[in-house]
């Protein structure tokens, strides 16, 4: 499965579509499910020859790979300024070497000189307004500049919402001409209904970053416990952002949560789906999000869901959540302490989560972004 780079391919063997997936970006959370999902579908279609290009610090990610996928990893800068003109100047010359057909890299930004490149709308570039940081203001500026640049550099893109549609087009028509918006699927592992009796504790499947709005979950949490001393919220996810996390253990030390808040660390889908199918209420406060994987988990196993009304969570959720404004900890605790106490929209909110979550499937992602793909490869080659 590991790959040498060829010299050459010669591209009129066959009429297949190479692609060159350029999944360096992919390190955790939706990134990750997104090609771990979309890949196998990708690579079992007979028109499509998949080449995947990742760092060598992937390879612990990505273990199970299908056999018809062609893996070429590489030793890529940590540094992200670093890392960004390793793609720039490499990522071309890897895809020519292998005669690809399109580039297609699932994330904001990709190679400006590859042959036929497609994109991902996936990052909001909203939170780097919420930054106070020197460094990660650094950034998220380049990240909007790649992801300007990109666009208008791009054959064709993906959008995983309208909200990331707009909110990364800007409503420009030349921009919105190239996008097409389509939605993550859900894995059938979520799907199946295991009828688990919900127990008494709130969850949250996120990694650790400022705008997943934890902070005010936990503020929020304080309130909810005056009124029930035995709440527990159970935060399901990686830490990443280190120095959040050390803000978000000072703010349960000041509120004497320690006996009601538990951080479980990353989980694999098979232990979420048991959390997700026990927990009384599934709480999603980001601020920020262009889709939500978790979300739409959370769904499929029918789990009563309190969610924030902001960016594309009403345009993923619909009717199938409570919604409370995530600057506001007072209405978040309004909003869990209302669904706690009312079993009947408990289980309104429940059976609405398993319908909405019928309307979302790998398999139609899958069909989509290959129709995605061939439009590029049938473009005008820059």
């Amino acid at each position: 499965m590991d790959k040498k780079l060829p010299k050459n391919i010669d591209s009129n063997i066959d009429k297949k579509t190479r692609v060159l997936v350029n999944a360096i970006h992919a390190k955790s959370g939706g990134g990750v499910t997104y090609l771990k999902n979309i890949l196998p579908l990708l690579a079992k279609d007979p028109s499509l020859e998949i080449h995947l290009l990742l760092g060598e610090k992937q390879l612990d990610v990505f273990t199970s790979l299908d056999d018809g996928i062609s893996v070429y990893p590489r030793k890529i800068p940590n540094n992200f300024f670093l890392g960004l003109l390793w793609e720039q100047i490499m990522l071309p010359f890897i895809a020519r070497n292998l005669s690809t057909n399109v580039t297609f890299s699932p994330s904001n930004y990709g190679p400006l000189f590859a042959p036929r490149s497609v994109i991902m709308l996936r990052n909001s570039l909203e939170v780097g307004k919420t930054e106070t940081r020197l460094v990660k203001q650094l950034y998220w500026l380049g990240l909007r500049v790649m992801t300007w640049l990109s666009l208008i550099r791009c054959k064709r893109a993906i959008a995983v919402s309208k909200y990331a549609e707009q909110s990364l087009t800007f409503g420009l028509r030349k921009l919105l001409s190239k996008v097409e918006v389509i939605y993550h699927g859900v894995q059938n592992i979520f799907l199946s209904n295991m009828n688990q009796i919900r127990e008494d504790f709130f969850l949250v499947v996120s990694d650790i970053y400022i705008q997943k709005n934890i902070h005010n979950l936990l503020i929020a949490l304080a309130t909810v416990t005056d009124k029930f001393p035995n709440a527990k919220l159970k935060i399901a996810g990686s830490s990443i952002d280190i120095n959040y996390l050390e803000r978000l253990n000072i703010i349960i030390e000041k509120n004497n949560l320690q006996d009601a808040v538990e951080f479980l660390g990353r989980k694999s889908s098979e232990e979420l789906v048991l959390l997700y199918q026990k927990c009384q209420i599934f709480i999603f406060p980001s601020t920020i999000e262009t889709f939500g994987n978790p979300l739409l988990e959370a769904m499929a196993c029918g789990a009563p869901i309190a969610c924030s009304n902001t960016a594309a969570m009403p345009e993923i959720a619909k009717d199938a959540a409570l919604y409370f404004n995530p600057a506001e900890p007072d209405d978040i605790a309004r909003k869990i302490i209302q669904l706690t106490e009312d079993k009947v929209l408990l289980k309104s909110l429940s059976q609405k989560s398993l319908a909405r979550a019928e309307l979302f499937s790998w398999e139609v992602t899958a069909e989509k972004t290959i129709e995605v793909i061939k439009s590029a490869s049938n473009s005008r080659k820059m």
